[in-house]
């Protein structure tokens, strides 16, 4: 692995890290700081001319400093004649926003995509898009990775059988998600039907399928404010729901999200570290990390093997090419 090299910004340089160090490689050198009046600076400093690039830089919060940060620095080793750039965006911001919902409003996961690319992106890696068809917005190869398998694997560490189990989708437009999570797990499959009148808000409307006596598996890709989530737990326990997990691929957890987790019925959230945590922890939130995930991904990018493989299956722990 000579010729590669893995570079990150302060949206996440503890997934970085972790990612390096399954790929048995250090961090490149490199600072991404402010001048006094807030304007980012980026400083490489070790060459790069020639070299396999991945940038680890998750647009989270702050999304627009993240995001800028991640622009300025594919620009910055576009310049310093890198051989291939890929941004490797484990959590990508504005996702929520790849569709008119009501007329005069922007499709700002396209301007985001189109950013990228006209920075220099030759390769997009992520996690979990909100939407499948943003891997469309961009001009340039997009693999999308899910965290399903390793979520899965967590649950069935717990020892659940399968026949206790229903693996619950909180709305329609999570069904393909939720139903893969519940072939790995071989449990069926319930859907929460619901109205959403406004952003970050949501009303259960019913629950489609059988789930009374059952433990129930909240699958989604993204927490924000656990709204949706708690309301489903509710739902859920009224419809005789025994125990009820969470899982997300992306915990967002703004405002009041966690005192709500905290506060409600659900008896823990399983989420990936796509997004750090910082001061949102809480006893009720198990953490597992996607970094063996992105490490193996990286290699077989950087060695021009297919990344099909990891769409369905756990990463390998040792990585060898």
């Amino acid at each position: 692995m000579q010729d590669l090299r893995i570079f990150t910004g302060n949206a996440n340089p503890e997934l970085a890290e972790k990612v390096a160090q399954e790929l048995g490689i250090e961090l490149g050198k490199g600072e991404v700081g402010r001048f006094s009046d807030g304007e980012i600076r980026i400083k490489i400093e070790e060459s790069v001319r020639g070299m396999d690039v991945f940038i680890i830089q998750p647009t989270c919060h702050p999304v627009n400093d993240n995001l800028m940060e991640l622009l300025l620095l594919i620009d910055a080793f576009k310049r310093a004649s890198a051989r291939r750039i890929t941004a490797v965006i484990p959590y990508y911001g504005y996702g929520r926003q790849e569709k008119k919902v009501r007329p005069r409003e922007p499709i700002s996961a396209k301007l985001v995509a189109d950013l990228i690319s006209v920075a220099g992106a030759d390769r997009i890696l992520t996690i979990d898009l909100h939407a499948d068809q943003i891997q469309g917005f961009f001009n340039c190869p997009v693999d999308q990775l899910t965290a399903m398998p390793i979520l899965a694997e967590h649950f069935r560490s717990l020892g659940l059988s399968s026949e206790e189990v229903v693996v619950v989708s909180p709305d329609v437009g999570g069904v393909a998600r939720a139903r893969l999570f519940a072939e790995l797990l071989g449990a069926p499959l319930a859907i929460i039907a619901k109205r959403r009148p406004e952003p970050n808000q949501a009303e259960v409307m019913e629950i489609i399928g059988n789930v009374e006596g059952k433990t129930a598996i909240v699958v989604d890709d993204i927490v924000d404010t656990a709204g949706s989530l708690m309301r489903g737990v509710e739902a859920m326990i009224e419809k005789g729901v025994k125990r009820v997990f969470g899982c997300c691929s992306h915990p967002v957890l703004s405002g009041e999200a966690v005192k709500k987790i905290e506060e409600g019925k659900l008896e823990k959230l399983v989420v990936t570290d796509t997004i750090p945590l910082g001061n949102k922890s809480s006893g009720k939130i198990k953490v597992l990390s996607v970094a063996p995930l992105l490490a193996e991904a990286i290699a077989r990018i950087h060695y021009e093997k297919s990344v099909s493989v990891l769409f369905q299956r756990l990463p390998q722990r040792k990585i060898e090419y």
